[in-house]
């Protein structure tokens, strides 16, 4: 079948596209009720005019954290015009100015001017609004650990936290969402004297899970029997054994297009190893973007140094290249890990305790480090 074929072929197995997407939100969301009802709790004095509580919201990637925010969000806001619930992503927002242009187009309809307009003005009008119609103000960061990058943290945080100080009345709260487990967020004294959140973990998703959330997407993105079982289960087992929903997601779109592409009318198991063939590549690929400089220096070494995988003799590499002490070599190893670049494997006793051999998953001539 030529491109031509591809692009104007009219018989879609898909009968919601949308429904693969990162963004889509479920109808039914299940297995995180106890997490949303922690949620709902900390929000619960605000829409009866008290404050409302600091949350940190922990686990690993794609285990239901932003979605089980957001629909919280939207279930406040449904009930109550008490609370004003804004969602910011960190990788994208990571300026003060930004973020609270966010906030105003949340409260007016609109984003502010980006010049001209002082940030103190615009900051005074969020909240002259808040203390004027006596409505509580919560903002969930999204990979908040963006912002301690970006050196932009404490000052956001103590602008949301402290704000009362200075408008009498205002009520706010973070929602602080956080995906690596390793992350150590550490505030300036001042501003830890107003953050004390409640922290609500999302474990991972168990095999059983995963199958049922996968299947609630196929029902909802193909059209019937174009998905056969079999094919359900190994997405289900592969997503599961990777410990990343969005790695199921994604491959569910993904069959579907290229049985699409061939014309057919359902979904075999040749598209299906075709899917993850093309996946693996693409996230590998992803990932190591994602990586911050130290990490990137880390994964450069264990793959220039072929052969040298001893924790212990990388660590000293990694301090020589960076000047980074012993602890950065581990967070950073430790993030190559969680992101499963890199396997870890205890082969004995060494200088510093238990030796550490360090196992590379990929081939590092496929990928630019």
């Amino acid at each position: 079948m030529g491109i031509e074929d591809i692009l104007m072929y009219d018989e879609s197995l898909f009968q919601n596209i949308n429904a693969f997407d990162p963004d889509y939100f479920p109808p039914k969301y299940n297995f995180r009720e106890t997490q949303m009802e922690a949620m709902a709790m900390s929000i619960r004095p605000a829409m009866r005019g008290g404050k409302p509580s600091n949350v940190v919201v922990l686990g690993s990637p794609a285990t239901g954290k932003t979605t089980a925010v957001r629909k919280v969000f939207e279930i406040v806001e449904n009930s109550t015009e008490k609370v004003a619930c804004v969602y910011i992503n960190c990788q994208i927002h990571t300026t003060r100015f930004g973020i609270f242009s966010q906030i105003h187009k949340r409260l007016f309809g609109h984003a502010p001017p980006e010049t001209g307009v002082p940030f103190s003005r615009i900051y005074d009008r969020i909240m002259k609004d808040l203390q004027k119609n006596q409505k509580a103000l919560i903002v969930a960061f999204d990979d908040i650990n963006y912002l301690f990058q970006s050196k932009n943290a404490n000052k956001i945080v103590y602008d949301l936290l402290r704000a009362y100080e200075e408008y009498p009345g205002v009520r706010t709260a973070i929602f602080a969402i956080l995906s690596d487990l390793e992350f150590k967020y550490a505030f300036d004294k001042n501003v830890n004297t107003v953050f004390i959140p409640q922290e609500i973990s999302f474990p991972l998703y168990t095999y059983s899970q995963i199958e049922d959330i996968l299947r609630d997407r196929v029902n909802a993105g193909f059209f019937p029997n174009v998905l056969p079982d079999d094919i359900l289960e190994q997405i289900s087992m592969y997503t599961f054994e990777n410990g990343d929903l969005r790695i199921g997601i994604n491959l569910l779109r993904s069959c579907g297009n290229i049985a699409e592409a061939d014309a057919g009318r359902e979904i075999t198991q040749e598209h299906f190893d075709r899917a993850v063939e093309s996946l693996v590549s693409v996230n590998v690929a992803e990932t190591i973007k994602s990586l911050n400089e130290n990490e990137k220096t880390l994964l450069k070494l264990i793959a220039d140094n072929e052969g040298l995988y001893n924790a212990g003799d990388l660590s000293e590499l990694f301090k020589q290249k960076t000047g980074s002490s012993y602890a950065s070599f581990n967070r950073a190893l430790g993030k190559l890990e969680f992101v499963r670049l890199v396997d870890t494997k205890y082969t004995g006793k060494g200088a510093r305790g238990q030796s550490r051999e360090i196992i590379l998953r990929f081939n590092p001539d496929d990928y630019d480090i």
